[in-house]
């Protein structure tokens, strides 16, 4: 096989309710078409035109993936780290990455959904300075297994994860492009992600988003090649009706539509522009969407 990038897809979070049933029939069906990664999202509570929705909580639902999956990673795309307390996101990531043999990717993000901090109660402010502190806990807990860290928002003194995590901890995902956020986190993580409508859905209009995190791995004295490329890419399949993402107030973008060969096209032109890791945001997404994708899927993997 020589897929030239890995491809995943993000299951369902509010275009409709989706019970645990269907969210395992749609993993076993990824696994079962040669998907290479399965993502939820982390979010508590949104409210539209529409009126107020809500996904299952994200990392219980990593924790079942895990147990009825056994072949492609986990990951949330991704956990806002201020829904909380840091060591004790790390001991559930741990705790994850155990359940799958090794298959967790800590996607970590900085929230941006004021709706459900205020109805969860959950502080909104300094949301880049808390996740400062909160990104030097959990890495240094899933890295090293240890931390003694008192900071203005959050302290963990004397910490330590036991069980230890696998050595070296599950890989570090960060999903933003707030250039605090970047300068906290690039020196440190193994994987970038970008959202689709922060580049117009496009392999062209990535380029500004791709040299400003070279520009601050520069900045932080990391080697840019050291750092994964990963993309959120919105796909739309037939019966598809415009996939809702919770807030109207999100940038989103037109979907990429077209044959499987043409997919396919697509997604090499993603690969050419430095991206490893495809999240594929499936419009319908169901079980027989995530089925649809075969055929483009062995076009991918031919020479």
């Amino acid at each position: 096989m020589s897929r030239p990038l890995a491809v995943g897809v993000q299951l369902p979070e509010v275009e409709r309710e989706v019970r645990w049933p269907e969210l395992r029939d749609m993993a076993l069906a990824a696994e079962a078409v040669g998907l290479d990664s399965l993502w939820v999202g982390d979010h508590l509570l949104y409210r539209t035109e529409e009126g107020s929705k809500g996904p299952w909580e994200a990392w219980s639902i990593l924790s079942g993936l895990a147990a009825v999956t056994e072949r492609v990673l986990l990951g949330p795309l991704v956990a806002a780290t201020s829904f909380h307390n840091p060591a004790m996101l790390a001991k559930k990531a741990a705790t994850v990455d155990e359940i799958s043999a090794g298959r967790l990717v800590v996607g970590l993000g900085a929230g941006w959904n004021e709706t459900e901090y205020r109805a969860f109660g959950f502080p909104f402010d300094h949301r880049a300075s808390r996740f400062e502190e909160a990104f030097t806990i959990i890495r240094s807990l899933l890295r090293d297994g240890a931390v003694d860290f008192d900071g203005r928002y959050y302290s963990a003194r004397d910490c330590e994860l036991l069980p230890r995590p696998q050595p070296g901890g599950p890989p570090l995902m960060v999903g933003s492009q707030g250039p605090r956020v970047l300068r906290a986190t690039l020196g440190h993580v193994d994987l970038w992600n970008a959202w689709h409508g922060w580049f117009g859905n496009s392999p062209e209009g990535l380029g500004p988003l791709l040299a400003e995190v070279d520009r601050v791995c520069a900045e932080v004295g990391r080697d840019p090649a050291e750092v994964g490329r990963t993309v959120a890419v919105l796909v739309g399949l037939e019966g598809g009706s415009g996939r809702r993402h919770g807030s109207p107030g999100r940038p989103s973008s037109e979907p990429i539509t077209g044959t499987p060969a043409q997919l396919a096209g697509t997604l090499r032109r993603f690969a050419a522009a430095g991206v490893s890791h495809v999240q594929l945001v499936l419009d319908p997404i169901t079980v027989g969407s995530i089925e649809a994708l075969g055929p483009m899927l062995s076009l991918l993997d031919e020479d």
